[in-house]
């Protein structure tokens, strides 16, 4: 029998957070969570809360119920004809994904905050100058990552209201979604201005927006795209900076970010 987990009332912005932080301070494998060791230790946590007059959001609550509800489920006795029809069903399966989803976006959130030096070196004076010779134009408002951040929450939130296809068996992938980029621009004309937003709300899938959004934060790594406003609190644009032909032109540079994601 484990011993409950000993561990700090840490503020969680959500039971996902709790649950992740749970999971990975024991180094237990995700796709085989001890369910029952797992909703013993979020409940302590809650009764903690309690205890200390921490008000917790409504989601927790419904987490709990959830957690209870999948360890009964793993309690009662398997049908041995419902095995012949279903034998991979989990009740732990969706929990499981939804972990996954917002591990991936807490890995974007904490990529971008590694990343403040992309932001100076993207959005130095002499890249400003660049912009002033090119085609004449004058430049835009002075955008940051943190923009870009804000757009895509923006979209994941709206996203929550409205009808979000899930692809099932759906392999999107950081490197496609910099080659989908890629063919985007290529059908626009140069100087063209794409817009951030649009860009996320045509994706299918939660999973596939979270990937696009990695996707654009290493083109601007690479300096192969830019962000730029047309007035403040406009929305975001996306526009080709004179590195976007030397990471697309350049066969070795994207099989390296290939590599880097395998």
């Amino acid at each position: 029998m484990s011993l409950p987990l000993n561990f700090h009332l840490e503020h969680y912005e959500g039971p996902l957070d709790l649950l992740l932080d749970l999971i990975r301070k024991q180094q237990i494998d995700i796709y085989d969570i001890p369910i029952a060791q797992i909703t013993s230790q979020y409940l302590a946590y809650m009764q903690k809360a309690l205890e200390m007059d921490i008000e917790l959001s409504a989601e927790f609550v419904y987490m709990a119920a959830s957690l209870i509800q999948i360890k009964s489920k793993m309690l009662l006795p398997r049908d041995p004809e419902l095995d012949k029809l279903d034998s991979e069903a989990d009740p732990r399966k969706e929990l499981v994904d939804r972990l996954l989803e917002h591990e991936r976006f807490k890995t974007a959130a904490e990529m971008l905050q590694q990343k403040r030096v992309v932001e100076e070196a993207a959005w130095s004076n002499p890249q400003m100058d660049r912009f002033r010779s090119e085609e004449g134009m004058e430049p835009g408002l002075e955008v940051t990552l943190f923009d870009l951040v804000k757009t895509f929450q923006g979209v994941l939130d709206r996203a929550k209201t409205r009808p979000v296809y899930e692809v099932s068996d759906e392999d999107v992938s950081v490197p496609e979604m910099i080659r989908y980029v890629g063919r985007i621009f290529e059908r626009e004309r140069r100087g063209e201005v794409i817009s951030a937003r649009e860009l996320f709300e045509s994706q299918k899938s939660r999973r596939a927006m979270i990937c696009l959004f990695l996707a654009l934060l290493e083109l601007v790594k690479l300096q192969a795209i830019g962000l730029v406003q047309g007035e403040a609190f406009g929305e975001i644009g996306l526009k080709r900076l004179p590195g976007y032909d030397t990471v697309f032109s350049s066969g070795e540079m994207l099989s390296a970010i290939d590599e880097g994601y395998h």
